[in-house]
């Protein structure tokens, strides 16, 4: 057992939502029996504890831990997440199949994934945040580990399937964990250097085999950038602290279904599931293609030299941070408007047949995708009482975009070529507009406003 697992005495961080919860009796230090019928990860109420010295800067401390490994969380799953989408093209010629084929290597991989989310979610809500997020990167490592030696790319897709449920741990559990162990004053923050990380994983896990690929062959190239998802995973496993916020819930899975209904039944966390969809698919769909684009006529770059441009996603790890922040401060909706109509004209941008163009409306697009991401995922996390449901289908929804709109985007590029995808995107946003519009809150959204919660749950208990 790591020592992420090991109960904690300590007190709730400085700010967490608090309410009437239903404890279970502290054991008695000295029984053995006793102390095993409570849970590694479940916790009793900070009430119930004596305060230790220096209580808020330890809740600082804590906070502080939590958020650096929850970054290397999000690098180390979405470098393993992504690590073929810049093989694509290498993939096409070494399997000789065309690119909405080889954008399986992608698509399944965010469709197991989404699939798994919710019934991570709810093995986590037994068993342990910790345990189900530090199995979750090592298990994903193992696998990624296995890609170079596949024979075909049928066995290369399947390895990456099983991947991408051993991937679910981390975006099923991350959102509820985070708002169990940061206050809600800097959860749009911590929530923000979250998605820093998946941001710079995003990059590492299209930039280090593309780079590679100058060298060597795809096999190499995927050796390569696993070895570092690896490396990240020992980081994050040593770097994750113990729970102090999460309370389990043992339950059937009637009790799960029944709250995860109740959040589609709510407007605006559905609009936000909504949302989720689109702006991944759409995002996902062209960075797919991009490679293929570029490699072509009439820009005719080098695999490697393509490479170069995930660089830009660099400005989705500073949209993501700055954009947590003004959500905490200015409110999520126009942030989320902001963001959404940075895409909007990246996506315009990205027309003309000049690379200096194509760069600066794909810089555009990663910003304002990643602001809306950042923005849409804290307030889901604002407005919901049962966290791990709502982040359970707001990430199912996420990644259910990746692998639907992301492969089927490809029937629209073989159609149409950049522009026919650029039209399916477009179509795309202005459904996101719609459900951005209908967010619109009916008064103004001030900084340091509670959200309205959704009844039928109690605060402050991870349900």
């Amino acid at each position: 057992m790591t020592s992420a697992d090991q109960p904690s005495s300590t007190p709730r961080p400085i700010g967490a939502p608090t309410a009437a919860v239903t404890i279970a009796p502290a054991p008695d230090p000295g029984s053995i029996a006793q102390r095993e019928l409570i849970p590694s990860d479940q916790h009793v109420a900070s009430s119930e504890r004596p305060e230790p010295d220096g209580s808020a800067e330890f809740a600082g401390a804590h906070e502080k831990r939590v958020t650096v490994a929850l970054f290397a969380a999000g690098l180390t799953t979405f470098a393993a997440m992504y690590s073929t989408q810049s093989l694509l093209p290498s993939l096409s010629a070494a399997f000789a199949v065309p690119p909405a084929h080889a954008a399986l290597a992608v698509s399944l991989t965010t469709g197991f994934l989404a699939l798994a989310i919710i019934p991570v979610g709810v093995l986590s809500a037994r068993i342990g945040r910790t345990r189900v997020l530090i199995g979750s990167a090592v298990a994903a490592a193992a696998l990624g580990l296995l890609l170079p030696l596949c024979p075909t790319l049928d066995t290369l897709l399947a390895v990456r399937a099983v991947q991408g449920v051993a991937l679910a741990g981390v975006p099923a559990v991350a959102m509820a964990y985070l708002a169990e162990e940061v206050g809600a004053g800097g959860l749009g923050s911590a929530m923000g250097v979250y998605i820093a990380g998946t941001s710079i994983g995003g990059l590492s896990g299209r930039l280090i085999p593309s780079l590679a690929l100058g060298l060597t062959s795809w096999r190499w190239a995927e050796l390569t950038v696993s070895l570092a998802v690896a490396a990240g995973a020992v980081w994050f496993a040593r770097t994750l602290p113990a729970s102090r916020g999460f309370a389990a819930r043992p339950a059937g899975f009637g009790t799960p279904l029944g709250d995860l209904a109740r959040q589609v039944r709510a407007p605006r966390p559905a609009a936000l599931f909504g949302l989720a969809f689109l702006l991944m698919g759409s995002f996902v769909s062209i960075y797919n293609y991009l490679g293929y684009r570029l490699t072509h006529r009439p820009f005719g770059l080098s695999e490697a030299v393509v490479g170069l441009v995930f660089v830009l996603y660099l400005a989705g790890t500073a949209a993501s941070a700055y954009a947590g922040r003004l959500a905490d401060r200015r409110g999520h909706h126009r942030i989320l408007v902001v963001s959404l109509a940075l895409m909007v004209v990246g996506l315009a941008v990205t027309i003309p047949d000049h690379l200096s163009t194509v760069l600066i409306g794909i810089l555009l697009l990663t910003t304002g995708f990643f602001g809306a991401h950042t923005a849409a995922s804290a307030w889901v996390g604002a407005l919901a009482e049962n966290r791990g449901a709502a982040s359970s289908l707001y990430m199912f929804a996420y990644y259910l975009g990746s692998a639907v709109v992301g492969s089927a985007a490809g029937i629209a590029y073989a159609a149409g070529g950049w522009i026919g995808l650029v039209a399916c995107v477009a179509v795309l946003f202005a459904v996101a507009a719609l459900l951005t519009a209908a967010l619109s809150p009916r008064g103004p959204e001030r900084a340091g406003t509670p959200e309205p919660r959704l009844s039928g749950q109690r605060v402050g208990v991870q349900q």
